[in-house]
């Protein structure tokens, strides 16, 4: 059976290992590096990374390497992300529908 991995930074470091999920706690600047690690071992099936790890992956490349993987790839949305939150429900949406959608409050 294929694992779920978490990686999250330092802050959200007790949780998910608590719960017997795979978990790699790490800093920033290894956000490519382990991400790129974790979804090359054949064991992971789905990956959920701490969007406050994908701002510094250029989205270009993080969009080609959720494409290619045979696994699923998840963004777990960082707690009070305000805006960020925002953005990434648009990204979300863009990428379901195929175009940019407006929703009005």
């Amino acid at each position: 059976m294929k694992r779920i991995v978490f990686i999250t930074p330092p802050d959200a470091r007790y949780g998910f290992s608590v719960s017997g999920f795979a978990q790699h706690v790490i800093a920033p600047e290894e956000a490519e590096a382990t991400l790129r690690r974790v979804m090359a071992d054949p064991e992971s099936g789905v990956v959920v990374i701490d969007e406050r790890l994908i701002a510094g992956i250029d989205d270009r490349l993080f969009r080609e390497m959720e494409r290619r993987w045979y696994g699923i790839l998840l963004v777990l949305p960082a707690p009070a992300a305000g805006e960020a939150e925002g953005d990434y429900a648009d990204r979300l949406m863009r990428r379901a529908v195929g175009y940019q959608v407006r929703i009005r409050p």
